[in-house]
């Protein structure tokens, strides 16, 4: 199920079932690479082992973690938990070489299902240097029982809303530009900002310059979980600071737009228009 854009793969799609349960398997995509064939995702870096390119990872489903390695508690801080729940394929309900449907079921450390989503992955061109991957999800609460989604901001460490559609992006000889609406620039600006999109530039070792433009779907913008300095990484948090009800036979539903682009974009609100206008 990789995606392809006039017969190039410019995005791999691993499963997920040769991890480490204490990574809470999971699908993802990588590499993602530009058009160029730079690439902008990284798999298992040392600094977060669990981070594995792009896909949906969430910290907390009433305690199980689909996230990987440490929980946040109240008492004792970080910890290594048996707690590692796993995304399991179910079927693909659609495919062609630019897009693809998958159902999987969420299940906890005993193997019980607490939700089945429905995940799109689509990639189209934007211009001769960018090509945009759109995200969308649909999670549907199937447990028989009230679920509630959770961070390690909502179990007590400020900050650290993570969870939900995020970007690992690579490391480079050093950190990435962040920038996004409104003049807003840098990681302590943007980090819990409510705004539709942000911006990432960053260098390979290699000098390749590439940039990342991530833009939420819908009206209200969740915020931005960043990160740039200690390691590259962003995505909309689902529970910032509050925890995210999931009633029994519930579902929410979230998107995600990247653009991603060789070079460094001088005008990156034309960048976002236009990524907000596609199709």
């Amino acid at each position: 199920m990789n995606l392809s854009l006039n017969g190039t793969t410019v995005a791999v799609h691993r499963d997920g079932t040769d991890l480490d349960p204490v990574l809470s398997p999971r699908p993802f995509l990588h590499p993602v690479t530009t058009l160029a064939g730079t690439t902008v995702t990284e798999l298992r870096p040392q600094d977060h082992v669990h981070h594995l390119g792009f896909g949906l990872a969430v910290p907390d489903v009433d305690g199980t973690s689909f996230w990987g390695g440490r929980t946040f508690t109240p008492d004792r801080g970080s910890v290594l938990l048996d707690n590692h729940g796993r995304q399991r394929h179910v079927r693909t309900l659609e495919q062609a070489p630019d897009h693809h449907t998958e159902l999987l079921s969420w299940t906890d450390p005993q193997g019980l299902e607490l939700i089945a989503e429905e995940r799109t992955l689509r990639a189209l061109p934007l211009n001769e240097h960018t090509w945009t991957l759109h995200a969308r999800t649909v999670l549907r609460n199937t447990s028989g029982r009230d679920l509630s989604i959770g961070s390690p901001a909502t179990n007590g460490r400020p900050g650290a809303g993570y969870g939900g559609l995020f970007w690992r992006a690579p490391l480079g000889p050093r950190p990435p530009a962040v920038t996004g609406p409104h003049d807003l620039s840098g990681e302590a600006d943007l980090h819990g900002a409510r705004v539709p999109w942000l911006a990432m530039a960053g260098t390979t070792d290699q000098g390749a310059r590439w940039t990342l433009l991530l833009h939420q779907v819908g009206p209200h913008p969740e915020p931005w979980f960043l990160r740039a300095h200690e390691y590259p990484g962003t995505g909309p948090a689902l529970a910032w600071d509050e925890r995210l009800p999931l009633p029994d036979g519930a579902h929410l539903e979230r998107g995600l737009r990247v653009a991603i682009a060789d070079g460094h974009p001088h005008d990156l609100p034309s960048l976002a228009k236009a990524v907000a206008d596609q199709p």
